[in-house]
């Protein structure tokens, strides 16, 4: 988004005219180990989909997934999925897995603009299955029945663990250096077809999509005005009953 911007009439989104779209850098991360595990595999042993929820303006997107090395491309929307919250937007993709059946399911951490990080672990527990979210390693075979990987923890740490298979990955930056795509992979990928399904072709109920398949919803949004910041000098008693005295100040 632009440092500019204004929001829609309604101050519920920021208008779309100071956005610009990209692939979001999380799902880079997650594309490239997704690719790269195809290539480590060998020639024709596993097919990378990318998978978005979006109007048209995800084709561009989708390309330049196929350009990093995605062998097809999906992408679902109809009206009926406009103001979707993150678990309705999982329900999507959780329908779209029931169909492609694969072994693990890459999603990005979460989202450089709202930053939720809810759709992917939402998308395990609406399939049941397994799932580790913020994952900075992975060691895999596919069509094993288990992956083993490692996971951030709070404080720098790393967990290692072994997870059952089929699963759902959140990837985390860093777990590998995403490549840049050829001048000629771009125009193989601009040659590609892009698969557009409705929720109804994926076997969504219209209850579960939309506003109506959320669990939030935004109410408004708005730009802070700008305060001051105050020092509170003296010992930490007269500290702590000076703030007691701001908040109430604040609060009316």
């Amino acid at each position: 988004m632009d440092d500019e911007f204004e929001l829609c009439d309604d101050g519920r989104d920021v208008d779309p005219d100071f956005c610009e779209y990209d692939l979001n850098e999380f799902d880079e991360y997650s594309l490239e180990a997704a690719v790269e595990l195809k290539e480590r595999a060998g020639e024709g042993v596993v097919e990378v989909v990318a998978v978005t929820v979006d109007t048209q303006d995800g084709d561009e997107i989708l390309r330049k997934a196929l350009a990093k090395g995605a062998d097809r491309a999906i992408r679902i929307w109809d009206e009926s999925l406009a103001e979707s919250d993150q678990v309705a937007v999982a329900r999507v993709i959780a329908k779209a897995v029931e169909h492609e059946k694969p072994g693990l399911v890459f999603c990005g951490a979460q989202s450089a603009d709202h930053g939720h990080a809810q759709t992917g672990i939402a998308v395990a527990g609406l399939l049941g299955w397994a799932h580790a979210a913020v994952v900075s390693g992975l060691s895999y075979e596919p069509g094993a029945p288990v992956a083993t990987i490692d996971r951030e923890l709070e404080g720098g740490l790393v967990q290692k663990l072994s997870i059952e298979t089929p699963a759902v990955l959140t990837i985390q930056l860093g777990i590998n250096k995403p490549r840049y795509a050829s001048l000629r992979s771009i125009k193989q990928a601009n040659a590609k077809p892009i698969e557009v399904l409705s929720p109804a072709e994926i076997g969504l109920d219209p209850a579960q999509t939309g506003l109506a398949g959320s669990l939030s919803r935004v109410r408004r949004m708005y730009i802070p005005e700008r305060g001051r910041s105050v020092m509170i000098e003296g010992a930490p008693a007269e500290q702590a009953a000076r703030l007691l005295e701001i908040v109430k100040e604040v609060n009316g």
